[in-house]
């Protein structure tokens, strides 16, 4: 074939850049940004380009990007700090919908105090069937014991009550929910489950993890109505803290159903990687077609499963080696035995997904370690990047094998802020070197992926890169961080909360950063993360907030 002219070859290269600009739909300029490359650097541009299906098409110098895409819409930044949307690999989307529709009881620092806010929400909800709510602490409330059943009577007793705790491995239950459930001094244990009973053998009123579900049986179900506005609500506070992504820890196929509406109609303000919640009926009715790795301009995926090994540290829940500190009658809650968890973490990889098993406890992440160590090979399984969720008290001897398996640490710093007024106390100094070790877990290579396991803890991730980083709540306590030799560097926090966060939903190549050919999510702030104090970290505002190009929020 005879070669083009020179005439020729400039008119066809002029068409490619009119092509290139004709989708460059818009540039924001005058930004002060920041983001990560490829190697994981933190890079600054002032100018960022994208066309009208959401994708990078450069990044850079003002000059640079401008030459790029000469005719595009342009956006001034006036100088603000400019960071990729964050990502949240661990939260409960619907919980954190219901919980801003429900009573909220996380402020609350004594029992009196959240007893006077049940009895003020239960007359204002007079109509509601059930008083419904979450996040009480006895921890916080200095109380020394679980609250109980008599208590709310003394507020509530012509209608249920059903209040979850703050880390949802428990909840408290008046006498008329009791009742309905079917609950009595000489109701067994189930499995996994525990009725807290007094000296005397009386059910307390608080059920700790299987045990809820005898609750859960007879609460009534949220309507389509209901469902929608705790969606509606979710989102829109997602929006509000900067989170462009967030990995939703366990659904069932009415969550998918609406998940792919909102899809369909242009109503999904942050991008969600979805795990199917166990390996039961939602399992095999979703997972007839097998992964769903993108759905809806990629605001959408299904191509994980939630599993657990055990409950919570703070309703003693959590599967320890050895009993509890403070507890020594008590070891805690395996939810599964070998053979169980073999089979149903088997069966999901077989199936090709992803499996992502909450474990607390050291027994409960070494049960998971184990199974893992023999499935992961047994199932071709080695790139589906398989996740324990949390990995909260391990054996410094487990940790290794996180790296030597090939599993991710999905972890939540502001858990390690939350938890320090009991953590200690719970499993004694010793095993606390394996607890809450982000640094332990950096050095030897792992990628953390980081999250806030809202609404456990609160959904917004400036929260946690400064627990990250300082070891410290928002009050700064304590002044030299809580064991800070675990703490990260902002780098670190900044990328498990970007890049980490995106390659543990293996979405790495679109996600988590400002490169070209990605998508175009990113925050406006109100200060430079990378220069002020990293105590300040957790009172940066968010003023907006992009998903695919397209400004989901604005602060008014």
């Amino acid at each position: 074939m005879r070669k083009p002219t020179r005439p020729l070859q400039c008119s066809m290269l002029a068409l490619v850049v009119a092509a290139a600009a004709a989708h460059a739909t818009t540039v924001i300029d005058n930004a002060n940004g920041y983001t990560l490359n490829a190697q994981g650097d933190v890079v600054q541009f002032t100018s960022l380009a994208f066309d009208d299906a959401g994708r990078i098409l450069a990044v850079g110098a003002a000059a640079d990007v401008a030459a790029k895409v000469p005719r595009a819409t342009h956006v001034d930044m006036a100088g603000r700090t400019v960071l990729p949307g964050l990502i949240d690999a661990h939260g409960h989307v619907f919980g954190l919908g219901e919980m801003l529709t429900q009573l909220d009881l996380s402020a609350t620092t004594s029992l009196p105090q959240a007893l006077a806010a049940i009895g003020d929400y239960a007359r204002a909800n007079a109509k509601a069937a059930w008083v419904r709510g979450r996040g009480w602490n006895q921890e916080n409330w200095k109380l020394g014991r679980f609250p109980t059943a008599q208590e709310l009577d003394g507020v509530v007793a012509d209608r249920p009550v059903w209040l979850e705790r703050v880390d949802g491995h428990a909840g408290w239950a008046n006498g008329r929910a009791l009742a309905l459930a079917g609950i009595a001094d000489k109701t067994p244990d189930p499995v996994g489950g525990k009725i807290v009973r007094d000296a005397a053998g009386h059910a307390t009123g608080v059920l700790v993890d299987a045990a809820q579900d005898m609750i859960h049986k007879v609460l009534p179900q949220p309507t389509a109505q209901e469902a929608r506005t705790m969606l509606d609500r979710a989102l829109a506070t997602m929006a509000s803290v900067g989170l462009t992504s967030a990995h939703d820890a366990g659904i069932g196929v009415g969550e998918d159903r609406l998940y792919r509406d909102y899809a369909d109609h242009g109503k999904l303000t942050a991008r969600i990687y979805a795990m199917i919640g166990g390996t039961g009926a939602d399992f095999d009715q979703l997972a007839k077609n097998g992964p769903l790795n993108g759905y809806g301009h990629d605001m959408y995926a299904l191509r994980a499963v939630k599993l657990y090994a055990d409950g919570a540290l703070g309703s003693r829940g959590a599967a320890l080696l050895a009993p509890y500190t403070d507890d020594p009658h008590s070891h805690g809650l395996l939810f599964h035995s070998n053979a169980e968890i073999d089979t149903m973490i088997a069966k999901a990889m077989k199936k090709g997904y992803q499996v992502n098993v909450h474990a607390i406890g050291d027994a409960g992440n070494r049960q998971i370690l184990d199974t893992f160590a023999k499935e992961i090979p047994a199932n071709h399984g080695q790139a589906l990047r398989h996740r324990i969720e949390h990995a909260q008290v391990v054996t410094l001897a487990d940790i290794s094998r996180f790296k030597s398996i090939g599993i991710i640490p999905s972890m939540q710093p502001t858990h390690a802020t939350s938890d320090k007024n009991m953590a200690e106390q719970r499993i004694g100094p010793e095993r606390m070197k394996g607890a809450y070790a982000w640094r332990t877990f950096l050095v030897q290579g792992s990628r953390i992926a980081c999250g806030s396991d809202f609404p456990v803890e609160a959904p917004n991730p400036f929260f946690g890169i400064h627990a990250a980083v300082t070891r410290q709540d928002a009050d700064g306590n304590p002044i030299a961080g809580w064991y800070p030799e675990q703490e990260m560097s902002l780098k670190e926090a900044f990328r498990c909360f970007t890049l980490d966060a995106a390659y543990a939903g293996h979405q790495e190549n679109t996600l988590g950063s400002l490169e070209r050919g990605k998508y175009a999510d990113f925050i406006v702030v109100d200060r430079d993360l990378f220069k002020i104090s990293p105590y300040d970290i957790h009172k940066t505002v968010v003023l907006e907030t992009w998903v695919g190009g397209h400004r989901v929020y604005r602060k008014q």
